[in-house]
């Protein structure tokens, strides 16, 4: 297994806490870091070396013209799942940069969105081998029926945080 990074580390520190609170501050922490990911109230339900997952709520400041999550919405859903995902595992001299993000539009989204990412041991490995590379991350996004409104994946970036 690989050494945690600082991210990793900060949020361990919560793992003791309940569920609910948990969540709460994990998503206020992570929207600090990410301004527009607190700005959009993004829920980090589950931040874990295995997979992250984040959700959310289709309300008022996220809406289209439809009353559905406006599909910046469904992107930044999409990319912040995945750049958690790698930004889980990647080393603390390592920066990461989204590099592509392809997003099919498959159906209109019902309710509150949901995405689930993850990196294989490949994957993982490769950011520790490496000092620049790319990994093509996979989510899944369903929403509060139960379907897919869309299919992305995004391939993420990572080079070194101080230039030579």
């Amino acid at each position: 297994m690989t050494r945690p990074n600082q991210l990793a580390r900060t949020l361990a520190r919560f793992d003791a806490l309940p569920t609910a609170l948990r969540v709460r501050l994990v998503s206020l922490v992570l929207g600090r870091i990410v301004p527009l990911v607190g700005t959009a109230g993004l829920r980090f339900e589950e931040v874990s070396a295995r997979r992250v997952v984040v959700g959310i709520r289709n309300r008022r400041p996220v809406q289209n013209h439809i009353q559905g999550v406006h599909a910046a919405g469904m992107a930044l859903l999409a990319e912040t799942a995945t750049g958690f995902s790698v930004g889980m595992h990647l080393p603390d001299d390592k920066l990461p940069l989204i590099k592509t993000m392809q997003i099919d539009y498959l159906r209109r989204a019902q309710g509150d969105l949901r995405a689930e990412a993850h990196l294989s041991e490949e994957q993982i490995a490769l950011m520790h081998a490496q000092d620049k590379g790319e990994v093509t991350v996979a989510v899944r996004i369903t929403d509060a029926a139960g379907e897919t409104p869309i299919e992305a994946r995004m391939v993420w970036a990572w080079v070194p945080k101080a230039r030579r």
